[in-house]
């Protein structure tokens, strides 16, 4: 690894820092090198506050060494007016002679217009210093203004012999088995922090009556969603407790509540689809799909993913409600509590 890679990893560790407090921003990180020595370094911290360029040329003590100094930063420094001035402007004003940037910024107001100003003013500009992982940790960002959706994760967990669940039909009022241990669903609650949206099928919701909330870890509940198409999710389970956000979708026009809102589909056959138009006007960028297998699988075939988080416990059923069935190369598995946790991404 170069100089310049392990200056933008350092990008991106500090970017990372800020995981899940930045929407609908970027995570960003910046550092700034005199010499072969960091003089400064910051991060975006909340979308609103100063941006990692003002952070790091902030924190940089004697500001004239800036003049003589390479700022690196893993995406393209913005050029157009938001909530912040623009950081091409900022960089430029110091005299900064050269910056490094990891990957080029897609997002239309941007996309090519920061490095085009820092180059029209004379900086030495390198671009795509670790493009791959600096795309990587902002794929949430990427996903949403360039296919115009949320980025997908997909999360169940699962069986040795690859169940969800024993049988059940939604009339019953018995929850479904509980497969993994505290710690993975700890993890989960994290996970749940850490995006914007979480989504549940008619089944799930009914059967389970889940809160879908971050109640086991510090951290801000997702916008909820169920598809309910019958209106079968009766008025006393907690996903109509006006308890946090929640979005449920219906063939029926109903009033909305103070924290509910009821959305009429218009296409039953097009339900995934409607979802995702419905959460990228609002400008979700981020959506957990927690089941059922239905709900699921409906992703699977459709090709609506891009990341699914799968528990697998030692347990045997025998018999039950199948896991859905996701044929691909696994990316990366690690052990949580008393299952292991397959990572896939579908690239």
């Amino acid at each position: 690894m170069g100089e310049d890679e392990i200056y933008m990893q350092q990008c991106l560790d500090l970017a990372q820092s800020a995981f899940g407090n930045t929407y609908p921003n970027p995570m960003v990180g910046c550092v700034i090198v005199h010499h072969g020595n960091v003089i400064g370094k910051g991060f975006h911290h909340k979308a609103g506050e100063p941006h990692a360029e003002v952070n790091a040329i902030n924190s940089v003590k004697n500001q004239e060494l800036l003049s003589e100094s390479t700022l690196y930063v893993n995406l393209e420094p913005c050029a157009h007016f938001g909530k912040t001035p623009p950081c091409a402007d900022l960089i430029i004003s110091k005299n900064i002679k050269r910056v490094v940037v990891g990957c080029i910024d897609t997002f239309s107001k941007v996309s090519g217009k920061g490095v085009e100003k820092l180059k029209n003013a004379g900086i030495d500009v390198t671009i795509n210093v670790l493009e791959k992982e600096s795309r990587f940790l902002n794929r949430r960002f990427f996903t949403y203004h360039e296919k115009k959706r949320p980025y997908i994760i997909l999360k169940w967990a699962q069986s040795a012999d690859g169940f969800i669940d024993k049988c059940r039909d939604e009339k019953t009022s018995e929850k479904g088995v509980r497969i993994t241990d505290d710690i993975c669903l700890g993890t989960s609650h994290l996970w749940r922090s850490q995006e914007q949206a979480i989504l549940v099928g008619t089944t799930t919701a009914v059967c389970d009556n889940p809160s879908l909330t971050t109640r086991l870890v510090n951290g801000k509940n997702p916008l909820r969603l169920a598809w309910d198409l019958h209106d079968k999710i009766p008025a006393t389970h907690h996903l109509k407790d006006n308890s946090t956000a929640t979005i449920i979708f219906s063939n029926s026009s109903k009033e909305n509540t103070d924290c509910t809102e009821y959305v009429q589909v218009t296409n039953p056959q097009n339900l995934l689809q409607e979802t995702l138009d419905c959460l990228y006007q609002k400008g979700i960028q981020s959506l957990i799909v927690e089941g059922g297998t239905k709900t699921l699988q409906t992703c699977i075939d459709a090709n609506l993913w891009d990341e699914a988080r799968i528990f697998t416990t030692e347990e045997l059923f025998h018999r039950g409600v199948c896991a859905p069935n996701l044929q691909h190369a696994e990316a990366q598995k690690v052990s949580i509590g008393n299952a292991q946790l397959s990572i896939l991404y579908n690239n």
